[in-house]
């Protein structure tokens, strides 16, 4: 079988794609065929060393695919079954072993490009407005990256909730697929300075919830932005890590949260994958969550995929096909 190996931080370029040998099973392990795999800036954080983790390792955090064997402990799954799971690495491979607590299944109307794309992304856009800071009907929120995987989700999922989204995008094209996805006002941060506009789109009142995956470049503005007793949720680090701050800081500017949440920690147990996913895939199937699958690349081409990710040449989720 071919997967996607690393065995040094770096660049795209320090990823290969080479034979290795099919996985081992375990008693409760079962052996998926994958069928498509998402990739996540996460995936590039590992690769580079910004997360570190074990190497040589095999990149991708979620898959969709077919069963294909079962342990002789596992009682969820049969052969044949469709099936999709995230917080597993090696999804950037032919075929994947997966412990059967983290598999759920995918139903019929649901593709396994969307099964692939609805796991990580979505499950953190279901985290961050269920449960980080439970959005309610009247709520304002900033959501930034709002083009971006996460981000489109996000606005759909917000705005199902009742509450006022203003997205930041980096062009006009993206502002497009954020107000499609149904944001009410979107800032163009090389344009204009999202902290003013923010003030004036609320009349000067805030948000209550600033949802930022960029990190370093706009964490102390998104902090701004809050509303007295407002959530400033930093779920990502694409411009780099926040590397100093005072947290005394909240106290002065209206009694702030602050939080760094990780899918990991929201999806610990059986029952929370199961309602996170069970929500995403109905909201997939009647039509009130659409997912952006425009960016497809083969397995062999997974430095192609990362340059477009990293050099944000794309919108909504990117996926690798075998």
């Amino acid at each position: 079988m071919k997967a996607v190996r690393v065995k040094e931080y770096g660049g795209p370029e320090v990823m290969s794609y080479e034979d290795v040998d099919m996985p081992e099973l375990g008693d409760t392990d079962i052996l998926v065929k994958v069928e498509a795999s998402g990739i996540n800036y996460i995936d590039t954080y590992q690769r580079s060393g910004l997360y570190q983790i074990p190497l040589p390792a095999t990149l991708g955090l979620e898959a969709a695919g077919t069963v294909q064997e079962v342990g002789s402990g596992v009682t969820r799954f049969s052969t044949g079954d469709r099936v999709a799971y995230t917080s597993v690495p090696g999804a950037y491979a032919d075929y994947a072993a997966v412990p059967q607590d983290k598999l759920v299944g995918i139903p019929e109307g649901v593709s396994f490009n969307q099964g692939a794309a609805a796991m990580l992304q979505g499950c953190t856009a279901h985290y961050l407005c269920k449960s980080t800071y439970p959005v309610k009907a009247g709520d304002r929120c900033l959501i930034h990256a709002a083009a971006g995987g996460v981000g489109l989700l996000l606005i759909q999922m917000v705005k199902n909730a009742g509450a006022f989204v203003i997205g930041t995008c980096s062009t006009e094209e993206k502002a497009d697929l954020a107000r499609a996805a149904g944001a009410d006002e979107v800032i163009l941060y090389t344009e204009q300075d999202f902290e003013a506009e923010v003030k004036r789109i609320t009349d000067g009142a805030g948000v209550n919830v600033a949802y930022d995956s960029v990190g370093k470049a706009t964490f102390e503005k998104s902090i701004d932005c809050l509303a007295p007793l407002g959530y400033m949720v930093l779920y990502g680090n694409a411009s780099g890590p926040v590397t100093e701050f005072n947290p005394a800081t909240l106290g002065p500017k209206g009694s702030l949260f602050l939080t760094r949440p990780t899918l990991f920690a929201y999806t610990a147990d059986r029952q929370s994958l199961e309602w996170r996913t069970g929500d995403i895939f109905q909201w997939i199937d009647d039509g009130s969550l659409s997912l952006r699958l425009e960016h497809f690349f083969p397995l062999a081409d997974v430095q192609d995929a990362h340059r477009a990710l990293e050099g944000r040449q794309t919108t909504g989720k990117v996926i690798l096909t075998p």
